[in-house]
């Protein structure tokens, strides 16, 4: 996989190993060269990162009261 330069195939494949720190410091650095000079991989790397956030920040939201009470009633009917 590592080389010169990266394709944009290799970083769309690696994307999610590299947004969480998996690959290996060549390689990563590499992909991080990458995505400095090719926009597209650039839109798409940053896309994720911001759904991650938004995921992230969505996880310590409390659901509405309603909302919760509409789920106990869903799971009590099929459990």
């Amino acid at each position: 996989m590592s080389g010169n330069h990266v394709t944009c195939e290799e970083v769309i494949e690696q994307l999610f190993a590299f947004l969480d720190q998996e690959l290996e410091g060549d390689y990563s650095a590499e992909i991080a060269r990458h995505l400095e000079r090719c926009r597209d991989c650039f839109t798409r790397a940053d896309f994720e990162k911001r759904l991650r956030a938004k995921v992230r920040a969505a996880g310590t939201a409390r659901a509405p009261d309603r909302l919760q009470q509409r789920v106990r009633e869903m799971f009590s009917r099929f459990g």
